[in-house]
């Protein structure tokens, strides 16, 4: 096997410092979601948006708004239902009188963090509307272009289990997702630890979280990502598990049932990028092949698309990526 070593610059280290206290901040007021909000720095950190799936009362929408409040940036929730516009996501022109001109309102999508809630509750004019600025940070209003905060992340959620009055995001806006997290409940002494913290927080009235950095440190915190050293055989093997998804037959016969189409050269960037940034925040030197299979499943889950014999047998596409990281070699 290949060695991996480099030397982290040291300038990353006091970045490294503000967020990995951010993270460590988060996880001590969110109980038992470790994975998600470490997930969702991740994301943040690779300039991504993210879909969480998961009952309701996981402390999806706590922690998306803790992480807003630790960075100091402007978070915004939009509940989505049947009769959102899509006017009511972006913003709308109004008439002034007094200048004889339109004026562009801006709408809640122009925050640093956009909270979808039940993203699948909106129609499709809706959902599409969010596809250009998940994709170029910006908006386009009649004639006129408007970009969006450098700094944009937009975290949307869906229930698993409610069907009726929802309507299923299309391929192309999943693809826009950088990652898909599921969200499962606490044990025991998890939800313990959360009964007890909720009686802390309703003799204190202090808010969830003070801020921990700023939106200018992620944003340097992200070319320090960008620069994290990852070797050639490792993007290598990043191409090689996105290659088996369009090309089964070639690496196992059973995947090849499971798999009816694979996913997009986004996924490979995508499955990079989270990498670098796992390795970053966890204070990795380098990038190592564990990094790449611990971002696999998230990145791939919601890209995969699985034949009717694999949904026919039960099988899930968590079963099809695991697999998948069975049968690619590891360089």
């Amino acid at each position: 096997m290949t060695t991996y070593q480099t030397l982290m610059p040291q300038s990353a280290n006091a970045q490294q410092g503000r967020l990995s206290n951010l993270l460590k901040s988060v996880q001590t007021k969110i109980i038992g979601q470790h994975q998600l909000i470490e997930h969702i720095l991740v994301a943040l950190l690779a300039d991504g948006h993210i879909l969480i799936e998961g009952m309701p009362g996981l402390a999806k929408t706590r922690s998306a708004k803790a992480v807003a409040d630790g960075i100091e940036a402007n978070f915004q929730r939009i509940q989505f239902t049947p009769d959102l516009l899509p006017s009511d996501l972006i913003g709308t022109e109004i008439y002034l009188h007094e200048k004889s001109d339109f004026v562009f309102r801006k709408g809640p999508i122009f925050n640093n963090i956009l909270l979808a809630d039940e993203i699948n509750r909106a129609p499709a004019k809706v959902q599409s509307a969010l596809l250009e600025a998940m994709e170029e940070k910006q908006v386009t209003v009649g004639h006129h272009t408007y970009s969006l905060p450098e700094l944009y992340m937009v975290i949307a959620t869906q229930n698993p289990v409610e069907q009726e009055g929802t309507y299923n995001l299309p391929e192309a806006q999943l693809d826009r997702f950088m990652l898909h997290l599921e969200v499962d409940y606490p044990n025991h002494e998890e939800e313990y630890l959360i009964l007890q913290l909720d009686l802390q927080r309703r003799i204190s009235s202090t808010p969830i979280l003070e801020g921990v950095t700023t939106v200018e440190e992620v944003l340097e915190a992200r070319r320090e990502v960008s620069n994290m050293h990852i070797s050639e055989n490792l993007m290598r093997y990043a191409v090689s598990l996105i290659s088996a998804t369009r090309n089964p037959k070639k690496y196992d016969p059973q995947l090849a049932k499971w798999i009816a189409f694979g996913v997009s050269p986004r996924a490979t960037i995508a499955l990079v990028r989270c990498a670098k940034a796992l390795a970053w925040l966890r204070g990795d030197e380098y990038v190592t092949p564990k990094h790449i299979q611990q971002m696999a499943t998230p990145v791939l889950r919601h890209r995969i698309i699985p034949s009717f014999e694999s949904e026919a047998d039960g099988v899930t596409r968590k079963d099809i990526v695991r697999k998948l990281l069975e049968v690619v070699a590891i360089p």
